[in-house]
């Protein structure tokens, strides 16, 4: 139960749509019980459970062939004033647009590194790809993420 939460966003940042995830979320809990004789106790349940939420999306979006659309009514509870409500929902719109862009890949790797934080070696364990291939992805993810919303890669500036 104490995983939910992280799985949920894990689920959030791979579909893009809430009601995607919660579907994800609640088809790899069903997955995860029916293969609880399965589980290798030296495994960690988050890294078993992110995999298992991993592979029924890739098969999902394999035989609907579905592109991702950004769910924003989640920006809504982010702001308390007007400016702030604006320029954060502007922000996250430009943010989970550009996220959209990302091939899989990548976008795999920020919901993992980044959203979740999990380690560069435990997303690897995921993932099932080296440590190096998780490093390239996330760098390649991030100057694209930068360049999408701000104009600019990744650890460069712009001059006014």
């Amino acid at each position: 139960m104490a995983l939910l939460p992280r799985l949920r966003r894990f689920a959030l940042a791979l579909t893009g749509r809430a009601n995607d995830a919660d579907d994800l979320v609640q088809d790899t809990v069903e997955r995860a019980l029916r293969n609880l004789d399965r589980f290798a106790p030296d495994t960690r349940m988050d890294s078993w459970l992110f995999r298992i939420a991993r592979n029924l999306w890739i098969d999902t979006t394999r035989s609907r062939n579905v592109r991702k659309t950004s769910d924003l009514s989640e920006a809504e509870t982010l702001a308390h004033d007007g400016a702030r409500a604006a320029e954060a929902h502007l922000l996250l719109s430009q943010t989970l647009g550009a996220l959209a862009q990302l091939p899989e890949e990548q976008r795999n790797v920020v919901a993992l590194v980044l959203i979740d934080g999990l380690s560069y070696r435990e997303a690897a364990s995921v993932l099932e790809v080296p440590i190096g291939t998780v490093t390239s992805r996330l760098a390649r993810a991030r100057d694209a993420l930068s360049l999408r919303v701000f104009g600019h890669a990744a650890g460069t500036e712009t001059l006014q």
